[in-house]
């Protein structure tokens, strides 16, 4: 299922909606504990695990962005900032398991967004794949089919440049 991405006042707000079968706490281990992130999202690193915590992004040319914890409840609510932006995860139970959410709030859209939608997108497949026990390597051909519907999504709300 495709984020939903809605205009929020001066920005935008994307929003990816999944139901999974397993507990809060399990989906929680996955976003927080080091070991577990680095196996979806190995540039990641959480060094303090906190609001006003530090998140650092590896960069792969030796440098890290370094992204700032907002809140931190926990089994409920991790939001980090991420540049201009800020993604959100908000987890909650349900009966046969919990709905996550990831919120990315967007200052705006631009031509490298729809990478980064994909991106969160697949990210969602591999760490439900990785709750269920299934090991699987990052799949360009999947990134790059999300990165294309995205792309169509995304497209009339790239701001243009002044001629």
């Amino acid at each position: 299922m495709l984020a939903t991405i809605l205009e929020e006042g001066n920005g935008y707000k994307a929003t990816f909606e999944r139901h999974w079968n397993f507990s809060v706490e399990e989906v929680w281990s996955w976003l927080t504990e080091n070991d577990k992130l680095k196996q979806w999202f190995s540039e990641l690193d959480i060094e303090d695990l906190r609001e006003d915590g530090l998140i650092k992004f590896d960069m792969g040319d030796g440098t890290f962005e370094e992204m700032t914890i907002v809140e931190l409840k926990p089994n409920s609510v991790f939001e980090f900032t991420w540049g201009d932006d800020v993604v959100r995860f908000e987890l909650e139970s349900t009966t046969d398991g919990c709905k996550l959410l990831i919120i990315e709030k967007l200052a705006q859209i631009t031509p490298h967004t729809p990478k980064d939608l994909a991106g969160w997108h697949v990210c969602l497949d591999l760490v439900h794949e990785l709750l269920a026990g299934k090991e699987l390597p990052f799949r360009k051909e999947k990134w790059e089919t999300w990165y294309e519907k995205y792309t169509n999504v995304t497209h009339h709300y790239v701001k243009k440049e002044p001629e």
